[in-house]
This record gives C-alpha cells, sequence and structure tokens, in this order.
C-alpha cells in the first residue's frame, strides 16, 4: 500500500486535515504551511484516493461514451479524444457500441449497462425524439450528432447542411455536372443522411444543375465496402458520372477501389471527395478531398456541456443546448490532382 496522508501529516508536522485541506484545495492554507505539506507529498509520491473522493461526493468518477462502431476510424478518433479530455479531468471513460441498433441504443439510452456513470456522451444513429422523451435515466446526457429531438439534451453537431452544400460546390466548381451522392439514403445515420442530401441537392440548384435521384445512390452502411459496392451499381449501367461526393471518407475510400479497377483517373476522369477528415484518407492514392468537422471542437464542446450538467446545483440549469462546431473543405488529390498534373 501507499503512504497514507497521516503518514503525509506526520512528516509535514501538520494534521491530517490540513494536508485534506491542501489536496482538496477547498480550505486556504498558510502559504509557509502549504510549502510543508506539497513538500511531505512529493517525498513521499503520496497519490490521493480518487475513487474515494469521488464517492465522498456522491460521484463514481465514471462517465460513458456511446457510439455506433468502436472501430469506425471517425469514431476511434472521437473516443481517443474523449479519453485524453476525461483523463484531464479526472473521469474514466466508458465505451459503448450499438451497432445503430435502435433497441441498443434505447436500452443505453436508459443506463449504460446499470453503471452508476456520473454522466454520458452519446452518439445515436437510430434513436427517436420519442426515445429521448421517455428516457428513465437521470444522468446527465450529451448527444452527438444530429438533432433527433429539440429540448430534451445537450447537442453538439457539425452543420451537416453547408458542410454537404461546400463539398457539392466545390465538385461544381471544378466543372462537375454529374455529381452522384453515394450514402444519399442508409439504414443507419439516416438524419445525418437526409442533412446532407438536402446540402447536396441545395447546392445543385444554386448552380442551375437539376439534380438527377438516379444519382443519388442509396448504401446499406457506411462503410468501404459499401462505397464500393454503390460504385459498381453505378458503372455497371447507371447514369454517366464526373464526380462523386460520398456521405462518408470510408465510403470514399471503398469507390475510389473500383474505380481504379475500371482504370478511370482520378480526379481526371471522376473527382471524388469524402466526409470525416479520417487519416486513412489522408494516406490514399491519390489523397481524398473531405469535409473536415472541428473534432476536437466537438469534443471539448461535448465535455465542457457534461461537465457543466454534472456540477450543475438546484436551480441553475441552463436547459437543452445546441452547440454548433465548425468544419472546413480539406482539397487534396481527389479534386486537385497531383502536383504538376491539374485535373483535365
Amino acid at each position: 500500500m501507499g503512504p497514507s496522508m497521516k503518514d503525509v501529516a506526520a512528516l509535514a508536522g501538520v494534521s491530517p486535515r490540513t494536508v485534506s485541506n491542501v489536496v482538496s484545495g477547498a480550505v486556504p492554507v498558510a502559504p509557509a504551511t502549504r510549502a510543508r505539506v506539497e513538500e511531505a507529498l512529493r517525498a513521499l509520491r503520496y497519490r490521493p484516493n480518487a475513487a474515494a473522493r469521488s464517492l465522498r461526493r456522491g460521484r463514481s468518477g465514471l462517465v460513458a461514451l456511446v457510439v455506433p462502431e468502436v472501430d469506425s476510424p471517425y469514431f476511434g478518433e472521437i473516443a481517443a479524444l474523449l479519453s485524453a479530455a476525461a483523463e484531464e479531468r479526472g473521469w474514466t471513460l466508458l465505451i459503448e457500441q450499438t451497432s445503430g441498433d435502435r433497441e441498443r441504443e434505447r436500452h443505453l439510452l436508459d443506463g449504460v449497462r446499470a453503471q452508476l456513470v456520473d454522466g454520458v456522451v452519446f452518439s445515436p444513429w437510430s434513436l427517436r425524439g420519442e426515445d429521448l422523451a421517455h428516457r428513465r435515466d437521470t444522468a446527465p446526457l450529451v448527444l452527438l450528432g444530429e438533432r433527433v429531438a429539440d429540448g430534451v439534451a445537450d447537442h453538439v453537431v457539425v452543420d451537416n447542411v453547408a458542410a454537404a452544400a461546400g463539398a457539392t460546390a466545390h465538385l461544381l466548381a471544378l466543372g462537375r455536372r454529374r455529381v452522384a451522392a453515394v450514402g444519399a439514403r442508409s439504414r443507419v445515420g439516416e438524419d445525418t443522411a437526409r442533412l446532407r442530401l438536402d446540402g447536396y441537392r441545395s447546392a445543385l440548384a444554386a448552380a442551375g444543375v437539376d439534380h438527377d435521384p438516379r444519382l443519388e445512390l442509396p448504401v446499406d452502411a457506411l462503410h468501404r465496402a459499401d462505397g464500393a459496392a454503390a460504385a459498381r451499381r453505378l458503372l455497371a449501367g447507371g447514369p454517366p458520372v464526373d464526380a462523386l461526393f460520398c456521405f462518408t471518407d470510408q465510403l470514399a475510400l471503398g469507390a475510389l477501389r473500383v474505380l481504379h479497377e475500371h482504370g478511370l483517373r482520378v480526379p481526371e476522369d471522376v473527382a471524388v471527395v469524402g466526409f470525416d477528415d479520417v487519416e486513412d484518407g489522408r494516406y490514399a492514392t491519390p489523397s481524398l478531398t473531405t469535409v473536415a468537422p472541428d473534432k476536437r471542437a466537438l469534443v471539448r464542446e461535448a465535455v465542457r456541456c457534461l461537465a457543466e450538467r454534472i456540477d450543475v446545483r438546484d436551480g441553475e440549469d441552463p436547459g437543452p443546448r445546441s452547440v454548433v462546431v465548425g468544419h472546413r473543405l480539406v482539397v487534396r488529390e481527389t479534386t486537385a490532382g497531383r502536383a504538376g498534373a491539374p485535373p483535365a
């Protein structure tokens, strides 16, 4: 066992209560006394018992992150960023996967495996407003992603309509007029797909380009294989196409492989834009142009909202909030071409 607070007090020549005041910072301590206690803490390598301290405050020190897929590059980045942010606050992070299944999402919404968590950051794919309205768990909740219900919980979101419109406008500015939307409908992430489709259509309309429903390609899921399957269907007899706007980078990476298999040059024959800015896209050949959500800001705002919910006092609840974080279009080789080889 490590040194106790009594050991630190004995070495510093103070009471255990004084040591507690120095460690917690709850009560002012005279500078000279604080210096002696801090020196004793360093000498004994004393570490406070975070679990015991949390329990005394009526908290577990545990927070949960609930995501559709832990092996998704995007959600993997979110989990890593949130884990680091949780550690900075002395929280322990639990991670749960739902696979976008509504029943599992509803089950976890009402309690993460019956753990006594202090709060939950939740990225739903299938929940509906009524699911949130009838939630039984009282742990503070922050939602990542679309507004499945207003006035129920804090939301931290990216403006998917504006982001998709910007991606599509970029392709149109290159002179492309047959722009396919890969992921326009999906059995998972329906709300996200709907908003990105709205942005895609609005950009076409602003450029005076009629949208062709045959270029709005549904997918079963949001993985590389689904992007490849959609591209194969399109190239096997679909309408002509000179650009793809893929609703995730994984879809785009799958589509890139099929374009290569068919001998099509990217971006000369078909330009491609993805969404998420995952690491794989930066190192693909050619590198992937993509919409990059500000993931650090997304996590930072989610943690801020959750911490404020955890610490809220009676009568001080600010009510549900919606925070929109930024995004940017990162132009790489799938639309700009390689250095010295601009698109035709």
